[in-house]
Formats: C-alpha cells, sequence, structure tokens
C-alpha cells in the first residue's frame, strides 16, 4: 500500500501531537537543559510526535497501526528467501551469526569510562548481552518490544487480528519500529546516569556528545541484534534470540566450571571455576583444614560452589525429562492408504518463550526501580524518585547494586541456595546473606518470587499461542493443509480444531506454569557461572530444539514432499 492510497485525516492527529508537544515544554521547563542537551531531546521528541502522527491520522479500516506502514516499509530488514534453503546453507549462517555475535561481546563500547554500573548484570545470561561492549543491551530491546506487543494485543488495546495476514504484517512491522523506540529507552538513561564517558573524550567533544557518541553505539550494537535474529530466523536454523541466549549460557557455565583464574577483586588464589577450586583445596590443604571448613567451602562458598553444579546437573536432567513427556495425536492421509503419523503437543507446548519474556519484564523492572532510586534526573520524579515501595538499592558494590527493599526487591531473582535455603536453616552462620531482612520478609520474597514467575509464565503462554498460530485454529489449518487427518473423524477442519481444542488450551496453561516453576525452582537451586537457573533452564530447552530442528531440515532434504507439511514451500 503507497503512502498516497493510505486514508488519512491529519485532525485526528492535532490532539495526540499537541500532547507530544506538551510533554516536551513540560521536560524542558523542568529540567532547563543546556542547548545541546534540548536540541537532542527535541530530535527525540520529533521522531516520537511524527510516530504519532502517522498512527493517529490514520482513518482506514482496522488498526491505527496500519498507519505506520510507510515507516515500516523502509525500515531495514532481512530479505525472506524464495523457496527453500538447502541444509548447509542454513548451517553456514547460523554459524557465521554466531561468530559475530561472540566476536561483538568482545568489542568494547569507544569512549566508555572506567567506572560503570550494570544494570543487567543479574540477567546477563538470560538477555545475551556483555557489559561494556556493543552487545550491552543484548536482546533485551527485542524482547521488551515483543513483550509490549503481545500484552497490547491480548488485551485487546490494539484491534488487530493475527489470523489476517495483512493484519499480521503490521503486527510484526510495528513490532520492528518498537524495537528501535526501545533501543533509545534503554540506552539513554542508563548513559545519563550510569555508563559515563571517559574524561578523554570528554575533554575532545564535550560531555554531551561523548554521551551520544556511546548511545550511537549501543543503538547500532542492539539493531545489528535483531537483523542477525530476523537472519537466522529467515536462512538459519531455529531462532537468533534462543542462539545467542545458549551461545551466552554455555560460554559462562564453561568459564565457571574450569576457570583456572581466581575471582577478580576476591584477594586470594583461589581458582574461580568448580573443578580447579576442588583441586586447589585437595592440593593445598591437610586433612584437619579440610574437616575444618575445606569441604564446606568446595561445597558452598562462592563464586561457583560444588553445590552449583550439581545444581546445574539437576536442571539438566528435569528438563530433558519434561521436554520429552508429550501427547501424540494419530494421524492418517486421507488419500494415501497406510501413510500414518502422530502430531505431538509437548507438555511444555509454548516452548521456553514466556520464561524468556518473564526475564526480560522483570529485567526493566529491575533496571527502572533502579533509575528511580539512583539516577540523579529521575530520583526527583514525583511519586516514583527514591520511592521504596518501587524498590530500594544497596550501591556498595558499584558496578552490581542489590534490591534490598520493595517491589525489585520482591521480583529480584533468588541465586541459589546461600540466598534463601542456608540462611533459613542456619541463620547464626549464613545470616549475612539475608542481610537486613527478618526470615518472614525472605520466606514472602521466595512466595512472591515463584508466584510471579509461575503466574507471568502462564500469561505469556497464552499470548504466545495466539500469537504465533499454534492455537487450536491454526493448527488444524495446517493438518488440514498436509492432507492429514485424525482417523475415526470426517476430514473437516472444524471437527480437528474440536478435537485439539481438548488439549492445547489446558497444556498451554499447565505448560507456561511448569516451565515458570521450573525457572524459579532453578534460581533457586543455583548454577555454575552465575549462568542462573532459568539461563540453564533455557539452554537446555533450546539446545534440545535446535537438535529436532536439524533433523527437520536433514529429513526435508531427503524427502523434499514434507517441506509443505512443515510449510517451507
Amino acid at each position: 500500500m503507497a503512502e498516497e492510497n493510505i486514508p488519512r485525516n491529519p485532525s485526528q492527529a492535532l490532539v495526540p501531537c499537541l500532547f507530544m508537544i506538551v510533554l516536551y515544554a513540560l521536560w524542558y521547563n523542568w529540567k532547563d537543559p543546556e542547548t545541546e542537551a534540548a536540541t537532542l531531546m527535541g530530535i527525540g521528541f520529533i521522531g516520537l510526535t511524527w510516530l504519532v502522527y502517522m498512527g493517529s491520522s490514520y482513518s482506514g479500516e482496522g488498526s491505527k497501526l496500519h498507519g505506520l506502514k510507510p515507516i515500516i516499509g523502509r525500515m531495514p530488514t532481512i530479505k525472506k528467501p524464495d523457496g527453500h534453503v538447502h541444509f548447509r546453507t542454513k548451517m553456514i549462517w547460523t554459524l557465521t551469526i554466531l561468530v559475530i555475535y561472540f566476536a561483538m561481546t568482545n568489542v568494547a563500547i569507544y569512549g566508555l569510562g572506567g567506572e560503570t554500573i550494570d544494570l543487567f548484570s543479574q540477567y546477563r545470561a538470560i538477555l545475551a548481552g556483555a557489559s561494556g561492549s556493543l552487545m550491552h543491551l543484548g536482546i533485551g530491546p527485542i524482547v521488551t518490544g515483543s513483550i509490549i506487543m503481545q500484552l497490547f494485543t491480548g488485551a485487546k488495546i490494539i484491534n488487530l487480528d493475527l489470523q489476517n495476514p495483512r493484519d499480521k504484517e503490521i503486527y510484526q512491522g510495528t513490532q520492528k519500529v518498537l524495537v528501535i523506540v526501545m533501543i533509545i529507552v534503554e540506552s539513554v538513561p542508563q548513559v545519563f546516569g550510569f555508563l559515563e564517558p571517559s574524561s578523554a573524550i570528554v575533554g575532545e567533544v564535550g560531555l554531551t556528545w561523548a554521551r551520544m557518541t556511546i548511545i550511537t553505539q549501543l543503538a547500532i550494537g542492539s539493531y545489528l541484534v535483531f537483523l542477525m535474529d530476523e537472519s537466522v530466523s529467515k536462512w538459519g536454523i531455529g531462532s537468533g534470540i534462543s542462539l545467542f541466549i545458549a551461545a551466552g549460557v554455555s560460554q559462562a557455565i564453561f568459564t565457571g566450571t574450569l576457570n583456572w583464574e581466581p575471582a577478580p577483586g576476591s584477594g586470594s588464589e583461589v581458582p574461580s571455576g568448580t573443578l580447579p577450586m576442588i583441586l586447589w583445596y585437595i592440593k593445598n590443604s591437610s586433612t584437619d583444614a579440610l574437616s575444618e571448613g575445606g569441604y564446606e567451602a568446595m561445597l558452598l562458598a562462592p563464586p561457583n560452589p560444588l553445590v552449583a553444579l550439581i545444581g546445574t546437573i539437576i536442571v539438566f536432567f528435569i528438563v530433558v525429562y519434561v521436554e520429552s513427556s508429550r501427547i501424540e495425536l494419530p494421524l492418517a492421509h486421507g488419500k494415501v492408504r497406510g501413510a500414518r503419523g502422530r502430531y505431538p503437543i509437548r507438555l511444555i507446548y509454548a516452548s521456553n518463550i514466556p520464561v524468556i519474556l518473564m526475564a526480560a519484564l522483570l529485567a526493566n523492572v529491575n533496571m527502572f526501580a533502579l533509575l528511580f532510586w539512583s539516577h540523579p534526573g529521575m530520583q526527583t520524579w514525583p511519586w516514583l524518585g527514591r520511592n521504596w515501595m518501587l524498590g530500594a538499592f544497596d550501591t556498595t558494590d558499584g558496578s552490581n547494586p542489590v534490591p534490598t527493599m520493595g517491589l525489585a526487591y520482591y521480583v529480584n531473582r533468588l541465586a541459589g541456595l546461600q540466598d534463601w535455603f542456608l540462611p533459613l536453616v542456619s541463620p547464626d552462620k549464613y545470616g549475612a546473606y539475608m542481610g537486613d531482612h527478618e526470615p518472614w520478609q525472605l520466606i514472602l520474597h521466595i512466595v512472591v518470587y515463584m508466584s510471579i514467575m509461575v503466574l507471568g509464565s502462564i500469561v505469556f503462554a497464552k499470548f504466545w499461542i495466539e500469537t504465533t498460530n499454534m492455537g487450536p485454529e491454526s493448527v488444524a489449518k495446517q493438518i488440514q493443509g498436509s492432507g492429514m487427518q485424525i482417523p475415526g473423524f470426517r476430514r473437516d477442519p472444524r471437527i480437528v480444531e474440536k478435537v485439539l481444542e481438548r488439549y492445547i488450551p489446558t497444556v498451554t496453561v499447565f505448560s507456561g506454569a511448569v516451565v515458570g516453576f521450573l525457572a524459579a525452582g532453578a534460581d533457586m537451586i543455583g548454577t555454575v557461572g552465575q549462568s542462573s537457573g532459568t539461563g540453564v533452564l533455557l539452554t537446555v530447552g533450546i539446545m534440545i530444539r535446535m537438535y529436532e530442528q536439524i533433523g527437520k531440515e536433514q529429513m526435508m532434504e531427503m524427502h523434499p514432499v514434507l517441506r509443505s507439511f512443515f510449510g517451507e514451500d
């Protein structure tokens, strides 16, 4: 649809655009910024006002988001292949993108000062980022944009029918626009409060332009991540987001298990890796020293105790078992006698996506709570600034602030047994891990965190099934289109849909609850390398699905007729 063919009524956009102008005027009057800062912020508001105008001025049928089509059509994107992509080509694309990802995690941001605060330090592995690099934001903006679109679509705030190809195209395009907005939203507050530029670059170009240099690098890095995700989804195997998470968590587990170097700043000679640490204690400690505290240190002492390695292995086997559980519906071909198959409905039907979305949501809650608590400009915001109910933080460790009160504390993940179990069973010995909290507060923390993960994962599982055509109606059409049917029933998609409705809605809710409970439980057990239990859960699930995807690709190479069933042609 060309721009001139899009019906518009500019008068409908008058009030929203005036609101944006008033908002900028209020900000300018409140902050009284320098000329450069006011100009840069003005450019940002002009861009947002333009988006508001394009959407609100649309007067055609359907959602106002159709007014954004001219913008969506001009955005850089990865072209979809015209036909089937051979398995070898997909593997080359996947491995190439993986190499680029690791390279970007090692490219430091130019002009960044030595003292910085990492707002996502506890979620690094899950968000597939690397602090202080081009991958600093990781997949955060992509997942946050997806969360917003799913919540708005599920709550019917956005009027889009995702079964309609035209609406689905607008949904995906709007999500791309939202990713760019979220890149700016997540990068600007960090740079203007926690990612301070070095004195050298400030002396050369001034503070404002030094900050803009860092913001530009964050934006470029984050958008490259978005394009790499698209590249893997269209030309590779699996999902780019899943690939990056698995790569980051695997690296963290490998390092946490085998690292011979002592932990930075520990002042100790003890290696930080689990296995080297055990060997060091055995080699350098007497029998008496081991019995008087050496065994306990090997088992429980941070950063990578033996119990964390055991926890990682336990989480691995639990996830493998749960991922293999499924219900299989028998299928038969309507025209080819003897051709039979099965449609698997997994126990984890919604995959691990709900946990990824929940982790990103909690990471954003933590980020904004910290911004309102300690950001020089946001501390003064009415009701939100320095509000302990939203979140209070201990900033003693400047690079890793820890929530101590409010919402941010109760939804913060529990990182291993030392965070909850040991202080509760032996408060005299491990009470320091509780800080200033009472036992009832720690118990409430456990209950709230577990409940948030389970309920949130259920909600996102339901939204995800609807937005990815995995609901009963869509699956019934897919089975019908492949020529298959359920034995004993007429070859009618409505009949197949009714059969699927007995299973899919229930399994969706159950899978969301199970994956949320497993993620929270895995966090509470603890893992090596600060990869988090959620990260290990995600990685195991991702690797299983990657293995299955590779098997499917090889099967389609040998039997091209199967491509129509999998939607490859």
